[in-house]
């Protein structure tokens, strides 16, 4: 049975990435979706039940954790035309701002870092429940999205289409589905 009183979800949490996903989708060719998701990540969630924004998150993303699904498009997304993975091999993202909206929702706003430039990320959540699994971690479970423009972090690179337009769009839209543990 979920669990929603959240006074008694305050406390620090650990990112399950085994039960996560840290997400992307762009528009491919003018025509068409390219979904992605990162492999490699840890985070930490400090939740405030009484005062939700008190509550803090941090998030550690590997970039050559990166998987389209094409082996070919995931080590071009690695190259210097992309993420540069041998120089800035981390994102990141500090949460600077936290906001109850109502009911189950709520807006977290924090710095977020790509090629070692930072700008702000807004992500609207949705709060879906807090449980004890089976081997008896108590768990809470968030699912987020938010848009950015890749250009705004120096992620450039694109082709011109013989048709028109361009081969990647700028506006890229992330989706968080995070299971986080309480920790002991």
């Amino acid at each position: 049975m979920a669990n929603t009183d959240l006074t008694a979800l305050t406390g620090d949490y650990t990112i399950d990435a085994a039960h996560s996903t840290i997400g992307f989708t762009v528009r491919h060719a003018m025509v068409t979706n390219v979904k992605g998701k990162f492999n490699d990540f840890s985070g930490s969630l400090h939740l405030d039940g009484g005062d939700p924004s008190a509550s803090t998150a941090t998030i550690d993303v590997k970039m050559d954790s990166i998987d389209t699904g094409s082996e070919d498009r995931d080590g071009h997304l690695k190259s210097a035309d992309f993420f540069k993975i041998e120089e800035f091999p981390t994102m990141t993202f500090r949460s600077t701002k936290a906001e109850a909206l109502g009911d189950e929702d709520y807006r977290i706003t924090g710095d977020l870092t790509i090629l070692g430039t930072t700008k702000p990320l807004t992500i609207d959540l949705e709060f879906n429940g807090a449980a004890k699994d089976p081997f008896g971690n108590e768990r809470v479970g968030f699912e987020g999205k938010a848009e950015i423009k890749r250009s705004e972090w120096g992620l450039t690179w694109n082709a011109a289409l013989e048709t028109g337009g361009v081969l990647i769009s700028d506006k890229i839209k992330l989706n968080f589905d995070i299971s986080a543990i309480r920790n002991a």
